[in-house]
Protein backbone atom coordinates (compact mmCIF):
# COMPACT_ATOMS: atom_id res chain seq x y z
CA UNK A 1 0.00 0.00 0.00
CA UNK A 2 0.97 3.62 -0.37
CA UNK A 3 0.96 5.60 2.88
CA UNK A 4 1.18 9.35 3.36
CA UNK A 5 2.43 10.44 6.78
CA UNK A 6 1.94 14.07 7.78
CA UNK A 7 4.62 15.07 10.25
CA UNK A 8 6.81 12.44 8.64
CA UNK A 9 10.05 14.10 9.78
CA UNK A 10 9.03 14.04 13.43
CA UNK A 11 9.59 11.52 16.19
CA UNK A 12 6.51 9.43 15.47
CA UNK A 13 6.86 10.07 11.75
CA UNK A 14 10.30 8.50 11.39
CA UNK A 15 9.44 5.53 13.61
CA UNK A 16 6.27 4.87 11.61
CA UNK A 17 8.14 5.34 8.34
CA UNK A 18 10.68 2.70 9.31
CA UNK A 19 7.90 0.41 10.54
CA UNK A 20 6.02 0.64 7.22
CA UNK A 21 9.14 0.33 5.06
CA UNK A 22 10.06 -2.85 6.93
CA UNK A 23 6.65 -4.25 5.97
CA UNK A 24 7.24 -3.46 2.29
CA UNK A 25 4.93 -0.46 1.89
CA UNK A 26 5.52 2.74 -0.05
CA UNK A 27 5.81 5.86 2.11
CA UNK A 28 5.29 9.53 1.35
CA UNK A 29 6.45 11.86 4.13
CA UNK A 30 5.01 15.35 4.36
CA UNK A 31 6.56 17.81 6.80
CA UNK A 32 7.62 21.42 7.17
CA UNK A 33 10.97 20.18 8.55
CA UNK A 34 13.65 18.43 6.50
CA UNK A 35 13.64 14.64 6.37
CA UNK A 36 17.27 14.13 7.41
CA UNK A 37 17.34 10.39 8.02
CA UNK A 38 19.20 7.55 6.24
CA UNK A 39 15.87 6.42 4.75
CA UNK A 40 15.62 9.58 2.61
CA UNK A 41 16.22 7.69 -0.65
CA UNK A 42 13.53 5.14 0.16
CA UNK A 43 10.64 7.56 0.53
CA UNK A 44 8.95 10.38 -1.37
CA UNK A 45 9.22 13.66 0.51
CA UNK A 46 7.11 16.81 0.36
CA UNK A 47 8.60 19.68 2.34
CA UNK A 48 5.50 21.76 3.04
CA UNK A 49 3.11 22.95 5.73
CA UNK A 50 -0.24 21.21 6.22
CA UNK A 51 -1.73 24.71 6.03
CA UNK A 52 -0.63 24.66 2.37
CA UNK A 53 -3.66 23.07 0.75
CA UNK A 54 -2.32 23.16 -2.80
CA UNK A 55 0.71 21.02 -1.91
CA UNK A 56 -1.45 18.59 0.03
CA UNK A 57 -3.58 18.14 -3.08
CA UNK A 58 -0.46 17.33 -5.10
CA UNK A 59 0.68 14.76 -2.54
CA UNK A 60 -2.59 12.79 -2.30
CA UNK A 61 -3.09 11.07 -5.70
CA UNK A 62 -2.61 7.30 -5.45
CA UNK A 63 -2.44 7.28 -1.66
CA UNK A 64 -4.27 4.42 0.05
CA UNK A 65 -3.92 5.49 3.69
CA UNK A 66 -3.06 8.79 5.38
CA UNK A 67 -1.66 8.82 8.91
CA UNK A 68 -2.06 12.33 10.27
CA UNK A 69 0.57 12.91 12.96
CA UNK A 70 1.49 16.54 12.20
CA UNK A 71 0.69 19.04 14.95
CA UNK A 72 1.95 22.23 16.52
CA UNK A 73 2.98 21.21 20.04
CA UNK A 74 2.13 23.13 23.26
CA UNK A 75 5.33 25.22 23.17
CA UNK A 76 4.22 26.82 19.89
CA UNK A 77 2.26 30.08 19.82
CA UNK A 78 -1.50 29.97 20.26
CA UNK A 79 -1.99 31.12 16.67
CA UNK A 80 0.30 28.41 15.27
CA UNK A 81 -1.41 25.75 17.37
CA UNK A 82 -4.90 26.73 16.21
CA UNK A 83 -4.04 27.22 12.55
CA UNK A 84 -1.94 24.05 12.34
CA UNK A 85 -3.94 21.68 14.51
CA UNK A 86 -7.40 22.83 13.41
CA UNK A 87 -7.10 24.45 9.97
CA UNK A 88 -4.27 22.12 8.99
CA UNK A 89 -6.22 19.07 10.08
CA UNK A 90 -9.23 20.15 8.03
CA UNK A 91 -6.93 20.60 5.03
CA UNK A 92 -5.48 17.11 5.43
CA UNK A 93 -8.82 15.40 5.96
CA UNK A 94 -10.58 17.21 3.14
CA UNK A 95 -7.69 16.70 0.71
CA UNK A 96 -7.80 12.98 1.49
CA UNK A 97 -11.59 12.95 1.07
CA UNK A 98 -11.43 14.73 -2.29
CA UNK A 99 -8.68 12.37 -3.50
CA UNK A 100 -10.69 9.27 -2.59
CA UNK A 101 -8.21 8.03 0.03
CA UNK A 102 -9.47 4.77 1.55
CA UNK A 103 -8.67 5.55 5.17
CA UNK A 104 -7.18 8.26 7.39
CA UNK A 105 -5.75 7.57 10.85
CA UNK A 106 -5.86 10.64 13.06
CA UNK A 107 -3.35 10.81 15.91
CA UNK A 108 -5.02 12.79 18.66
CA UNK A 109 -3.89 12.95 22.30
CA UNK A 110 -5.07 12.11 25.81
CA UNK A 111 -4.69 15.88 26.38
CA UNK A 112 -8.32 16.04 25.19
CA UNK A 113 -9.34 14.75 28.65
CA UNK A 114 -7.79 17.76 30.37
CA UNK A 115 -7.03 17.32 34.07
CA UNK A 116 -9.50 14.56 34.99
CA UNK A 117 -11.04 13.70 38.36
CA UNK A 118 -11.04 9.91 37.92
CA UNK A 119 -9.06 7.03 36.42
CA UNK A 120 -8.81 5.08 34.26
CA UNK A 121 -10.11 7.28 31.49
CA UNK A 122 -12.38 5.78 28.84
CA UNK A 123 -13.03 6.91 25.30
CA UNK A 124 -16.52 8.19 26.14
CA UNK A 125 -15.37 10.38 29.06
CA UNK A 126 -15.88 14.15 28.94
CA UNK A 127 -13.44 16.09 26.77
CA UNK A 128 -12.01 19.23 28.34
CA UNK A 129 -8.69 20.29 26.86
CA UNK A 130 -6.18 22.34 28.85
CA UNK A 131 -4.75 25.31 26.99
CA UNK A 132 -4.66 25.94 23.24
CA UNK A 133 -3.16 22.52 22.45
CA UNK A 134 -5.81 20.49 24.28
CA UNK A 135 -8.60 22.68 22.88
CA UNK A 136 -7.26 22.37 19.34
CA UNK A 137 -6.98 18.59 19.61
CA UNK A 138 -10.65 18.38 20.58
CA UNK A 139 -11.64 20.53 17.60
CA UNK A 140 -9.47 18.40 15.28
CA UNK A 141 -11.35 15.30 16.45
CA UNK A 142 -14.65 17.04 15.67
CA UNK A 143 -13.44 17.60 12.12
CA UNK A 144 -12.69 13.88 11.81
CA UNK A 145 -16.17 13.00 13.08
CA UNK A 146 -17.66 15.39 10.52
CA UNK A 147 -15.95 13.48 7.70
CA UNK A 148 -16.95 10.13 9.16
CA UNK A 149 -20.50 11.32 8.64
CA UNK A 150 -19.58 11.82 4.98
CA UNK A 151 -18.56 8.18 4.72
CA UNK A 152 -14.81 8.30 5.38
CA UNK A 153 -13.10 5.65 7.49
CA UNK A 154 -11.24 7.71 10.13
CA UNK A 155 -9.94 5.85 13.19
CA UNK A 156 -8.92 8.25 15.97
CA UNK A 157 -6.07 7.24 18.28
CA UNK A 158 -5.52 8.94 21.63
CA UNK A 159 -2.02 7.90 22.75
CA UNK A 160 -0.48 8.56 26.13
CA UNK A 161 2.88 10.38 26.03
CA UNK A 162 5.01 8.09 23.89
CA UNK A 163 8.74 7.56 23.99
CA UNK A 164 11.41 5.54 22.24
CA UNK A 165 14.24 6.02 19.70
CA UNK A 166 14.43 9.62 18.39
CA UNK A 167 12.38 11.03 21.32
CA UNK A 168 13.84 13.97 23.21
CA UNK A 169 11.68 16.98 24.11
CA UNK A 170 10.71 17.12 27.78
CA UNK A 171 12.15 13.64 28.46
CA UNK A 172 15.62 14.96 27.64
CA UNK A 173 15.48 16.74 31.01
CA UNK A 174 15.38 13.42 32.89
CA UNK A 175 17.96 11.81 30.62
CA UNK A 176 20.34 14.77 30.84
CA UNK A 177 20.22 14.86 34.63
CA UNK A 178 20.63 11.07 34.86
CA UNK A 179 23.59 11.06 32.46
CA UNK A 180 25.33 13.84 34.43
CA UNK A 181 24.93 12.00 37.74
CA UNK A 182 22.17 14.15 39.20
CA UNK A 183 19.08 13.22 41.14
CA UNK A 184 15.71 14.21 39.74
CA UNK A 185 12.83 16.14 41.34
CA UNK A 186 9.27 14.85 41.30
CA UNK A 187 6.23 16.90 42.21
CA UNK A 188 4.33 15.47 45.16
CA UNK A 189 5.29 12.17 46.79
CA UNK A 190 5.87 10.39 43.49
CA UNK A 191 3.44 7.62 44.39
CA UNK A 192 0.93 8.53 41.69
CA UNK A 193 0.64 6.22 38.68
CA UNK A 194 1.49 7.80 35.32
CA UNK A 195 1.16 5.79 32.12
CA UNK A 196 3.45 6.15 29.11
CA UNK A 197 3.68 4.30 25.80
CA UNK A 198 6.50 2.96 23.66
CA UNK A 199 6.48 4.31 20.11
CA UNK A 200 6.77 0.79 18.68
CA UNK A 201 3.57 -0.21 20.46
CA UNK A 202 1.92 2.92 19.05
CA UNK A 203 3.04 1.93 15.55
CA UNK A 204 1.47 -1.50 16.12
CA UNK A 205 -1.82 0.16 17.10
CA UNK A 206 -1.74 2.45 14.06
CA UNK A 207 -1.08 -0.49 11.76
CA UNK A 208 -4.00 -2.43 13.24
CA UNK A 209 -6.22 0.58 12.48
CA UNK A 210 -4.85 0.61 8.93
CA UNK A 211 -5.38 -3.05 8.15
CA UNK A 212 -8.37 -4.37 10.11
CA UNK A 213 -11.86 -4.04 8.58
CA UNK A 214 -13.24 -0.51 8.70
CA UNK A 215 -16.31 -1.63 10.63
CA UNK A 216 -13.95 -2.44 13.51
CA UNK A 217 -11.55 0.45 13.28
CA UNK A 218 -13.79 3.42 12.45
CA UNK A 219 -13.87 4.44 16.09
CA UNK A 220 -11.80 6.12 18.81
CA UNK A 221 -9.16 4.25 20.84
CA UNK A 222 -7.02 5.01 23.87
CA UNK A 223 -3.51 3.59 23.52
CA UNK A 224 -0.99 3.23 26.36
CA UNK A 225 1.29 0.82 28.18
CA UNK A 226 -0.41 -2.06 29.94
CA UNK A 227 2.22 -2.25 32.70
CA UNK A 228 3.20 0.96 34.48
CA UNK A 229 4.24 1.94 37.99
CA UNK A 230 4.44 5.13 39.98
CA UNK A 231 6.30 8.21 38.77
CA UNK A 232 8.98 7.68 41.41
CA UNK A 233 9.46 4.01 40.51
CA UNK A 234 9.66 4.58 36.76
CA UNK A 235 11.96 7.63 36.93
CA UNK A 236 14.15 5.86 39.51
CA UNK A 237 14.65 3.02 37.01
CA UNK A 238 16.40 5.53 34.71
CA UNK A 239 18.60 6.88 37.52
CA UNK A 240 19.50 3.31 38.54
CA UNK A 241 20.37 2.45 34.95
CA UNK A 242 22.61 5.53 34.80
CA UNK A 243 24.65 4.00 37.62
CA UNK A 244 25.50 7.06 39.73
CA UNK A 245 23.56 6.03 42.82
CA UNK A 246 21.21 9.03 42.62
CA UNK A 247 17.59 9.10 43.75
CA UNK A 248 14.40 10.87 42.79
CA UNK A 249 13.55 13.63 45.26
CA UNK A 250 9.92 14.40 46.08
CA UNK A 251 8.85 18.02 46.59
CA UNK A 252 5.50 19.43 47.78
CA UNK A 253 3.37 19.78 44.66
CA UNK A 254 1.43 23.00 45.39
CA UNK A 255 4.35 25.44 45.81
CA UNK A 256 6.27 23.79 42.96
CA UNK A 257 3.29 24.19 40.62
CA UNK A 258 2.92 27.86 41.52
CA UNK A 259 6.62 28.35 40.87
CA UNK A 260 6.39 26.62 37.51
CA UNK A 261 3.40 28.74 36.53
CA UNK A 262 5.45 31.86 37.16
CA UNK A 263 8.48 30.49 35.31
CA UNK A 264 6.29 29.52 32.34
CA UNK A 265 4.77 33.02 32.24
CA UNK A 266 8.28 34.50 32.24
CA UNK A 267 9.41 31.97 29.59
CA UNK A 268 12.11 30.67 31.93
CA UNK A 269 10.98 27.04 31.93
CA UNK A 270 10.16 24.60 29.10
CA UNK A 271 7.40 22.95 31.14
CA UNK A 272 3.85 23.87 30.17
CA UNK A 273 0.63 23.64 32.16
CA UNK A 274 -0.56 20.22 31.07
CA UNK A 275 2.81 18.71 32.08
CA UNK A 276 3.22 20.21 35.54
CA UNK A 277 -0.50 20.21 36.43
CA UNK A 278 -0.81 16.46 35.79
CA UNK A 279 2.59 14.96 36.70
CA UNK A 280 1.77 14.86 40.44
CA UNK A 281 -1.56 13.12 39.84
CA UNK A 282 -2.64 9.75 38.55
CA UNK A 283 -2.78 9.76 34.76
CA UNK A 284 -3.76 6.60 32.93
CA UNK A 285 -6.30 5.44 30.40
CA UNK A 286 -8.11 2.20 29.84
CA UNK A 287 -6.81 0.33 26.81
CA UNK A 288 -9.44 -2.41 27.15
CA UNK A 289 -11.33 -1.25 24.06
CA UNK A 290 -8.20 -1.38 21.88
CA UNK A 291 -7.32 -4.80 23.28
CA UNK A 292 -10.82 -6.14 22.69
CA UNK A 293 -11.63 -4.58 19.32
CA UNK A 294 -8.19 -4.31 17.68
CA UNK A 295 -6.35 -7.13 19.41
CA UNK A 296 -3.78 -4.56 20.63
CA UNK A 297 -1.04 -6.14 22.75
CA UNK A 298 1.60 -3.68 24.02
CA UNK A 299 5.07 -5.21 24.35
CA UNK A 300 6.74 -2.59 26.54
CA UNK A 301 6.11 -1.47 30.12
CA UNK A 302 6.79 2.11 31.26
CA UNK A 303 10.22 1.10 32.53
CA UNK A 304 11.05 -0.78 29.32
CA UNK A 305 10.12 2.23 27.21
CA UNK A 306 12.01 4.75 29.36
CA UNK A 307 15.17 2.65 29.43
CA UNK A 308 15.01 1.95 25.68
CA UNK A 309 14.68 5.69 25.06
CA UNK A 310 17.47 6.53 27.55
CA UNK A 311 19.88 4.09 25.90
CA UNK A 312 19.12 5.65 22.52
CA UNK A 313 19.82 9.06 24.11
CA UNK A 314 23.23 7.86 25.32
CA UNK A 315 24.09 6.24 21.98
CA UNK A 316 23.24 9.37 20.00
CA UNK A 317 24.15 12.12 22.45
CA UNK A 318 26.82 13.75 20.28
CA UNK A 319 24.30 14.36 17.48
CA UNK A 320 22.11 16.70 19.52
CA UNK A 321 24.30 17.79 22.46
CA UNK A 322 24.25 21.46 21.44
CA UNK A 323 20.80 21.62 19.88
CA UNK A 324 17.47 22.76 21.29
CA UNK A 325 14.02 23.68 20.05
CA UNK A 326 10.30 23.08 20.57
CA UNK A 327 9.79 19.71 18.86
CA UNK A 328 10.09 16.18 20.26
CA UNK A 329 13.20 15.54 18.16
CA UNK A 330 15.48 17.95 20.02
CA UNK A 331 16.06 18.68 23.72
CA UNK A 332 14.02 21.57 25.07
CA UNK A 333 15.92 24.50 26.55
CA UNK A 334 16.11 23.93 30.30
CA UNK A 335 16.04 27.61 31.17
CA UNK A 336 16.23 28.19 34.92
CA UNK A 337 15.93 24.42 35.45
CA UNK A 338 19.51 24.16 34.23
CA UNK A 339 20.53 26.19 37.29
CA UNK A 340 18.37 24.10 39.62
CA UNK A 341 20.10 20.99 38.27
CA UNK A 342 23.31 22.00 40.06
CA UNK A 343 21.69 21.35 43.44
CA UNK A 344 20.83 17.71 42.67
Amino acid sequence: MKFLITGGSGFLGINLTRYLLNKGHQVICYDIADFDYPERDRITFFKADIRDRATLDRAMPGVNIVVHTAAALPLYSKEDIYTTDIVGTRNVVDAAYQAGVERLIHISSTAVYGIPDHHPLHEDDKLQGVGPYGEAKIEAERICLEYREKGMCIPIIRPKSFIGPERLGVFALLYDWARDGRGFPVLGNGKNRYQYLDVEDLCDAIYLCCTLPCEKTNDTFNIGAKEFGTVAEDFQAVLDYAGHGKRVKPFPAAPMIWGLRILEALRLSPLYKWVYETIAKDSFVSIEKAERVLGFKPKYSNKDALLRNYQWYLDNYEKFANKSGVSHRVPWKQGVLGIVKRFF
